[in-house]
């Protein structure tokens, strides 16, 4: 993604009162809510939303009025940027789905740390001297310098899943904070707001137990209403509203672990309505580019629609074969010209590294807003097709419906501070400067909040 500085207003915001060089050891929690609209937030009211907890971000502590994400606007990718302060031609997270042309991966996401090339806040955290927890933040099995880390994975939904989660987490964590909070922990693959609930159970248990100095907690619950219902309707205003309230215990819990805490609350993307699956299996196949075997499965591929949500990354199997990208090329350019198809641009490779994605990617498809990337199913699916789900993200980050979230309060924050439109990338270095650490290999510049 092409390197965007801070907003005039941002940078007026944090100029005056920001003293260079100053280093603090803050204890920091970061929440995020995947799929929280900003404006969620700041015209609460007018939108009919009661989260009491969210807007005292507004009254008490600093807060963006959006947050441009990156390529793909996706919760890994923008996940790991959000801890990172890298774009994900750095880190390695580029989409949700690892790379899988012939389906053998049953759907499996970039879940292993391993994977994510680039310093985290957990690290800053670590090497600030503090000690550091998890719950179910995106890419972070097997991460470094966790001291109690409960990763998010799963597989098939089956019980057995939580045998993986408990194998992968801290050995002990889970039975000893289950007994702590009375409650079971959520299963790997449940999204819903109960799963939620428990998890905010859970993570009020580690902080008040473990006291740790950064801990990271994720709620994917609002994300999956939005998607199911849409964003704006009764049940995602429903869900938000409960999980204003986890936010609030949480915050209470962290105080009283840490009087002078940051707390910081993040999203990873906006939401758009949608309508319409656009499946480009089907013309890949047509042209030849995606062959099927017998039983209707993918034998092979030159080239392969990589789907992220309102996008498609386009990979070759051979990307300096020039006849191959001129043959894709050339298919692209006509779903360009058919109204059916709901392109909204086409970008190639050199325009792919200047935003930030993905650099395997020889092309990269934006719909249109309303258009949803489909995955593949079968060869019998037609280009465009009612979607079944109402809600999406993953457009390029231009859209101003993919716009995040960034609030932030705390000893130092200045109260309702309006901070402009800020870059994704800012955020982690700013927390990792509160924390006393640093993260070089982040894009944008450390804010330091003073007085």
């Amino acid at each position: 993604m092409m390197r965007r500085a801070l907003s005039l207003a941002f940078l007026a915001a944090v100029s005056g009162s920001a003293l260079a060089g100053e280093a603090r050891a803050a204890p920091v929690l970061l929440i995020s809510i995947d799929g929280l609209r900003p404006a969620d937030v700041i015209e609460a009211e007018k939108r009919g939303l009661q989260v009491a907890t969210l807007r005292r971000f507004i009254e008490e502590g600093a807060y963006a009025t959006g947050v441009v994400g990156v390529l793909p606007s996706v919760t890994y990718p923008s996940h790991t940027t959000l801890i990172t302060g890298a774009a994900p031609s750095q880190h390695g997270i580029v989409n949700n789905t690892t790379y899988d042309p012939l389906q053998i991966n049953q759907g499996g996401w970039f879940w292993y740390a391993e994977d994510n090339k680039a310093r985290t806040l957990w690290d800053a955290a670590h090497d600030a001297g503090l000690t550091t927890a998890n719950v179910h933040w995106p890419v972070s099995v097997a991460a470094k310098n966790v001291t109690w880390n409960l990763p998010q994975i799963w597989r098939t939904g089956h019980e057995d899943d939580r045998k993986l989660v408990n194998a992968l987490a801290t050995p002990g964590l889970i039975e000893e904070l289950e007994g702590e909070a009375g409650v079971p922990y959520a299963d790997g693959k449940s999204e819903d707001v109960d799963a939620d609930y428990l998890r905010s159970r859970i993570a009020e248990g580690l902080i008040i137990r473990h006291k740790p100095g950064f801990i990271t907690v994720y709620f994917a619950g609002l994300d999956h209403i939005e998607h199911e219902s849409g964003p704006g309707s009764p049940q995602a205003k429903h869900a938000l509203e409960r999980i204003d309230g986890f936010v609030n215990d949480l915050i209470v819990s962290e105080q009283q672990a840490h009087p002078d805490a940051i707390i910081a609350l993040v999203s990873d993307h906006g939401f758009a309505p949608v309508d319409t699956v656009i499946n480009l299996y089907r013309p890949f196949i047509d042209a030849g580019l995606v062959t099927l075997g017998a039983d209707g499965k993918i034998a092979s591929a030159d080239a392969t629609p990589w789907g992220s949500g309102g996008s498609f990354a386009i990979r070759l199997a051979r990307p300096d074969d020039a006849a191959l990208k001129a043959k894709v090329k050339a298919v692209l350019d006509k779903l360009a010209a058919d109204p059916a198809a709901k392109f909204d641009r086409v970008i190639d490779a050199p325009e792919i590294a200047r935003r930030g994605g993905n650099p395997d990617a020889s092309f990269y498809v934006n719909l249109k807003i309303g258009a949803v990337a489909g995955p593949f199913v079968n060869g019998s699916l037609p280009l465009a097709f009612p979607s079944p789900v109402k809600g999406m993200h993953g457009y390029f980050p231009t859209a101003p419906e993919m716009r995040s979230t960034f609030m932030i309060m705390g000893p130092g924050i200045p109260s309702g501070r309006n901070l402009g439109e800020i870059d994704m990338r800012a955020i982690a270095p700013t927390l990792a400067k509160l924390m006393g650490g640093t993260l070089p290999d982040a894009d944008e510049p450390a804010i330091t909040f003073g007085k």
